[in-house]
Formats: C-alpha cells, structure tokens, sequence
C-alpha cells in the first residue's frame, strides 16, 4: 500500500469531509484550498460553488462515523474541476484557477495509472 495523507475539510453547513491522497501530492491539495479561497471571493457569478476549508493533514485515519465516507483524491479534484469549470463567470478569468485544478488532476491520473500498473506487474 503506498504512503497516503488524509486531508480534513470543514464545509460552512454541512461539516466535515475526508479526503484521501498519495502523501506525495498532499501538500498541493492543501496549497490549492488556500489559493482557491484567496480568489473565490473575487468571483462574482452566481453559481460559484461552496468551497470547504482545509484544517487539518494526517498520516493515519479511521472514520468512526460512516456519515463521513472518504473521498479518493482524483474523485474529489474531478468534482472540484467540474464545480469551478461550470462557473458562469465574466468579471475574474477562471482560467488560472482551472489551470491549477487541471494541473493537479493530471498529475493524480499518472500517479494512479502508474500504481495500477505496479499492481498488475
């Protein structure tokens, strides 16, 4: 099993949410919550989705609650790609934020591709 980090995310209304991914990509989800909050708030559209705040990274995890499923990490980054890419936005270009998103996406897909292929070796 690879090294994987889980990231805790608290929505405004709806608590907590657990993303798992590859210890090696955490520190750029974290770092893609920060930048997303800094700039959501420059958005003016009215269909800009609710962004939860990461509060915490840790190594091990067990989810006591099944309320709280955990997420895949490529699932999450794809509902998030999918969330911002539907934004109807005219006043603030999207363009860097889905960049950053998109960027992370693709390298998540490799990432998964390779330990898929390890698996099968």
């Amino acid at each position: 099993m690879p090294d994987m980090r889980y990231g805790i995310l608290q929505h405004q209304d709806r608590g907590l949410e657990f993303v798992e991914m590859p210890a090696t990509h955490m520190y750029q989800l974290t770092a893609l919550n920060r930048r997303l909050h800094k700039e959501i708030e420059k958005l003016t559209a009215s269909n800009v989705p609710e962004l939860p705040r990461m509060i915490a990274e840790c190594d091990e995890l067990d989810i006591i609650d099944e309320a709280y499923p955990l997420i895949g990490g490529l699932d999450y980054i794809n509902q998030l790609e999918q969330s911002f890419s539907a934004i109807n936005e005219k006043s603030y270009p999207l363009v860097s934020l889905l960049t950053e998103i998109r960027a992370l996406q693709a390298q998540l897909e490799q990432w998964y591709e390779e330990y898929e292929e390890e698996q099968e070796a």
